[in-house]
């Protein structure tokens, strides 16, 4: 599904962030790439999003066959890629409702389909709120205004699960989550848990992977991908940490 070949990426001359990344996420598989501060592991998840604060000065990522590294993030996202973020943005003026309503459309469109109507999409979006127990109320405000960081991301679980895209990176989406919302994040990966979906986790701690089992571990350091391994080598890193590796 996601191929990643000698990817790297830089702000500028000085500040090189990513030095020759290889990744081969197949489908159905969930990945894990965990770090130190610092290592580059949101910067690797905002560049497969298509964030340009970044340079890609070599490299290429291939999407489902397609090279997607000129892509614009809402061209990526179309294809199926969805980002959860580590903070997610406030949006004043717009709705959750509203926001995945015209998300949801415009990738219907773009692979051929008809918009959904306002009744279809209404009770899709109830169904999907309640599995993710989110505080109706929150969703009369605006998108993330007021939320607290839990709730964030319990919205964020609800895009995904509108939205259902063919690959979900999830960058740091356990940051700052107690136990009942990192749950709530658990089940909605597993409930999308399928063959033909993947799965991307940015994270620090082994924590949320009690929750989500990983077919694959990596660990990165210092722009590089130095071991990778399955559930086991999470375990060894909650254990000693990241100084074997630095």
């Amino acid at each position: 599904m996601l191929k990643i070949n000698d990817l790297h990426v830089d702000i500028s001359d000085e500040e090189k962030i990513l030095k020759g990344i290889n990744l081969n996420i197949n489908s159905g598989e969930i990945h894990a790439i965990m770090g130190p501060n610092g290592s580059g592991k949101s910067t690797l998840a905002n560049v497969i999003a298509g964030r340009d604060t970044y340079n890609v000065s070599d490299g290429e990522i291939i999407f489902q066959n397609d090279d997607i590294s000129e892509l614009l993030p809402d061209e990526r996202a179309r294809k199926g890629i969805f980002m959860a973020f580590q903070y997610p943005a406030e949006i004043p003026g717009v709705r959750p409702w509203q926001f995945l309503k015209t998300a949801v459309d415009s990738k219907r469109i773009s692979e051929g389909q008809k918009e959904m109507s306002v009744r279809e999409f209404s009770s899709f979006f109830d169904q999907k709120a309640n599995e993710v127990g989110i505080n109706s109320n929150l969703l009369k405000r605006s998108l993330n205004e007021g939320f607290s960081g839990g709730e964030k991301k319990r919205n964020e679980m609800l895009q995904m699960l509108v939205l259902e895209p063919k690959l979900c990176v999830m960058d740091e989406t356990d940051s700052g989550l107690d136990v009942d919302a990192l749950k709530i994040v658990a089940e909605a990966v597993n409930g999308l848990t399928s063959k033909e979906r993947s799965f991307l986790i940015v994270t620090h701690y082994q924590r949320l992977l009690d929750y989500i089992k990983p077919d694959f571990v990596h660990v990165l350091v210092n722009g590089k991908i130095v071991q990778s391994g399955n559930y086991e080598l999470a375990l060894e890193i909650e254990k000693s940490g990241y100084e074997n590796y630095l």
